[in-house]
């Protein structure tokens, strides 16, 4: 038998190396398996790059506002390359932040693909390993549609290998990763159509955050088709064309995007050897504390099917090691009232229940508060971005239940009004707080 370890961490992402991580600072002789860079999706081809390129994007709808502001501004273009080589840096010195961060803490990184061998025994690279416990954290992976030529679309992940920006491209999804890829594509002036199977993108979101983002994606340019149900990908000399069951054909694009949605990263670990139950969507099946049904293993993250963000993984991971290893007998995460932020064109920031959910949970009980404006960075632009913003309050207090804004700025500021909210905020206690003048924010607290 070879290693033996108190807790053993395969997956070397967000939500792995924040268990294995806090694990070790409390004396736990720990071990992490990853077989690709460390940090997960989110450093090497999620988060991280993506607000890497969203920036890119940005700048250059300021290059495009600061003649209004008396700049004399001239560009070239673009260099897709030089973004790409300079990100490549950054997210490289990333991986050996994490790495230089396990050796302080003494975490062994065993680099391979773990699979079980037992309910207490992972085998990497032919070598077998002994532990108490187990965390998984995979993550999950981009899904392909099963229609004829999808292998000649690309996914999220294949997106930041692209050595030059498609001057056409089509992205097929509604979600969160099809909007903001379609937001960069489009702010570096590539020609983008979204395809979208129903009526529109951002479905599960409230209303203002989806009607909201089409409006400004048609602003900007964006054509979005909608009820297009894709049923193959062909390639030819003029480019890839897309065909839709209905007979519709969208022709001569450089680059197709598949945003369909993503898989549970779990067919190399051999989950049966250890009794390791899923669901019918092959996610692992956790409980509220984080548990599989095999007791001393234990999932966290994307791999779970619980809310795909890199913070929920952290959370999860953090306080699973707190009451394992701490005493912290009633630490586990809460996965209600998550906020979160869509990196957009202008970006989304949105906490609680939306308009329908509350309605459908307090009836009557429920009030909204919304306001729509122009910012202030617009005056002199003949091209004015607007920004939405909801409030969801109920009961006679009227407690704040949702928070739903889309507009610049809405990524920095939805972090402090989740806080109110998970303190019990009312929208009284909006009111009582001082505005801050001029900004976006000080919408919230001036709603009437």
């Amino acid at each position: 038998m070879g290693n033996k370890f108190d807790l053993i961490v395969i997956g070397g992402g967000s939500g792995g190396l924040a268990h294995a991580q806090r694990a070790a600072e409390y004396g736990v002789n720990t071990a992490i398996i990853e077989s690709d860079r460390l940090g997960g999706t989110c450093v090497n081809v999620g988060c991280v790059p993506k607000k890497l390129m969203w920036y890119a994007g940005l700048h250059a709808h300021q290059l495009q506002q600061a003649e209004n502001f008396g700049f004399n501004v001239s560009s070239d273009g673009h260099d897709w390359s030089a973004v790409k080589a300079n990100r490549n840096t950054y997210i490289s010195k990333l991986n050996g932040i994490y790495k230089n961060n396990l050796d302080k803490r003494g975490v062994t990184y065993l680099k391979g693909d773990g699979k079980f061998v037992d309910s207490h025994t992972v085998e990497v690279n032919g070598a077998l390993y002994r532990t108490q416990r187990i965390l998984i954290a995979t993550g999950g992976v981009p899904r392909l549609p099963c229609i004829s030529g999808s292998e000649h679309g690309i996914t999220s992940d294949e997106f930041f290998e692209l050595e030059e920006r498609p001057k056409k491209v089509a992205l097929v999804g509604s979600g969160y990763i099809a909007v903001e890829l379609a937001g960069i594509f489009r702010a570096l002036n590539s020609d983008v159509t979204l395809f979208v199977r129903k009526d529109g993108v951002l479905r599960k979101f409230d209303n203002v955050i989806s009607e909201g983002l089409q409006n400004a994606m048609a602003d900007s340019g964006i054509d979005l088709i909608t009820g297009f149900n894709p049923c193959e990908l062909r390639e030819a000399n003029s480019g890839l064309h897309l065909f839709a069951e209905d007979g519709r054909k969208y022709e001569n694009f450089d680059a197709v995007v598949w945003a369909v949605g993503r898989n549970p990263n779990t067919e190399m670990l051999d989950l049966e050897a250890a009794g390791i139950e899923r669901d019918q969507h092959g996610f692992i099946s956790v409980n509220e504390w984080q548990e599989t049904n095999v007791k001393n293993i234990f999932a966290v993250g994307d791999v779970t099917g619980r809310p795909a963000l890199t913070p929920v993984a952290i959370a999860a991971g953090r306080r699973l090691a707190d009451r394992l290893y701490k005493g912290m007998t009633d630490r586990r995460l809460d996965y209600e009232q998550i906020p979160t932020v869509i990196f957009t064109h202008p970006p989304i920031g949105t906490v609680g229940l939306t308009e329908d959910a509350a309605r459908r949970e307090f009836g009557e009980a429920v009030k909204v508060y919304q306001t729509r404006f122009t910012p202030m960075a617009y005056a002199f632009s003949e091209n004015k971005v607007k920004s939405t913003m909801k409030l969801v309050v109920t009961g006679p207090e009227e407690k704040v239940i949702g928070c739903h804004v889309i507009g610049d700025g809405a990524d920095e500021m939805m972090q402090g009004f989740a806080v109110a909210m998970r303190m019990g905020a009312t929208k009284a206690d909006f009111d009582d707080t001082i505005a801050i003048h001029p900004t976006s924010a000080e919408e919230l607290v001036t709603m009437r």
